[in-house]
């Protein structure tokens, strides 16, 4: 049980310490780190998205989310329409830069997900995603179920 723990937990944090740091030096010469990535990416595949929807699809708290908006508009990677409503219900788009730095994004990922492909066969790619799901899944139910453990009390 000690051993599937590590290794579930090893391997998952060092996909993800993977993943972040081909954005970050994809994106060094941009001036933009991992979190800006993501916004670009999902304001690139869908045209326009307010913070809200982005945190919801970065999977980001509000706060960084919010810091990531204001690099990015004050870089001139995005603009917010301006229909009148709060800055966070506003909807966001990407400038030209931003399409530029968003299609540079495109081409990195569609790279590391055709090196990944390489190394899987449409099943085992399948499945993997499949038991992907569902790990993140239970893990998430779990998390909203956890009760805190209380440490024992000082004598």
């Amino acid at each position: 049980m000690e051993d599937r723990f590590e290794t579930f937990t090893i391997l998952i944090s060092r996909i993800n310490r993977s993943i972040r740091k081909i954005k970050n030096q994809e994106m060094a010469d941009w001036g933009l780190k991992s979190i800006h990535v993501s916004c670009l990416h999902y304001l690139r595949s869908q045209g326009s998205l307010t913070a809200a929807e982005l945190c919801e699809r970065c999977e980001e708290d509000k706060a960084a989310v919010s810091r990531a908006i204001d690099h990015l508009k004050s870089e001139g990677f995005i603009e917010a329409s301006t229909n009148g409503a709060k800055p966070y219900k506003c909807p966001l788009v990407l400038t030209k830069k931003g399409e530029q730095a968003g299609d540079a994004i495109a081409q990195k990922i569609a790279t590391v997900l055709r090196g990944i492909d390489d190394s899987l066969t449409d099943e085992q790619r399948a499945a993997f995603y499949q038991s992907l799901a569902t790990v993140s899944n239970r893990l998430g139910a779990i998390a909203r179920t956890a009760q805190p453990t209380t440490a024992p009390k000082k004598e």
